[in-house]
């Protein structure tokens, strides 16, 4: 039993697909400048979902093993002298991040919602404020989008979901998440994300307990489309 175990594979599913399209790479099936198939077809012969190829093709392009050309496809590099070694951990997979926000912030809000206090309503109405200010002046509103869900993660009164809260929200930061942003996060979807808030704050002003766990799963949800959806329409 503990042999079995062993030889289970820990790696993350974008690692292992990347392994994958990778070995087609290297057995010569594409060569150095040709271009991959489609996103949906790599889906089929691997039998894989499609955000799943897109997250492999995207630790491809960081670990330098194919270039991502918007609106062009996705083509193979040269091989770097490092590409025998198994693709490398580049941070969760965002897929699964968004998931995982989705379960934990969508009971923290429920929570939320019975510990509101007119102080702590107002400092969530400071954050939205701080994130309108940004996008209006041209700059990123990240912080404030993260005092606006540690924000209420605090009002729950449970430090250890705080600190989860505060965990997942960070770890946008990886490589593979970071490369999804940077292409999909601009003015317009950065607005889309401000109302998705301002649904939230308003449930939570007015005690709608259902109401905030739907805005937050709704918001969540949508940010998680709006991060693989813009790389598969660069990418076709």
């Amino acid at each position: 039993m503990i042999d079995q175990l062993k030889q289970v594979d820990s790696r993350r599913l974008y690692q292992r697909i990347a392994d994958q399209i990778r070995a087609l790479i290297e057995s010569g099936s594409y060569p150095a400048g040709a271009r991959l198939p489609p996103e949906r077809d790599l889906a089929v012969q691997l039998g894989v979902s499609r955000p799943s190829v897109r997250e492999a093709l995207i630790a491809l392009e960081l670990d330098g093993s194919v270039e991502v050309r918007m609106g062009a496809g996705v083509y193979v590099c040269n091989a770097p002298a490092t590409s025998k070694q198994p693709v490398p951990a580049m941070g969760e997979s965002p897929i699964e991040l968004m998931q995982a926000r989705v379960v934990l912030e969508g009971s923290v809000v429920m929570m939320a919602c019975a510990r509101c206090t007119p102080d702590a309503l107002a400092a969530l109405r400071e954050s939205l404020d701080g994130m309108r200010n940004a996008i209006a002046e041209g700059s990123s509103p990240l912080q404030h989008d993260r005092q606006f869900h540690l924000g209420i993660a605090a009002i729950s009164g449970n430090s250890v979901l705080a600190r989860l809260v505060g965990e997942l929200f960070d770890e946008r930061h990886s490589p593979i998440s970071s490369r999804l942003s940077v292409r999909a996060e601009t003015p317009q979807t950065w607005s889309e994300a401000v109302d998705e808030h301002e649904a939230i704050l308003r449930a939570l002003e007015g005690r709608d307990v259902m109401g905030a766990h739907t805005a937050m799963c709704r918001h969540l949800g949508a940010s998680q489309h709006r991060w693989t959806e813009h790389s598969r329409k660069e990418w076709s």
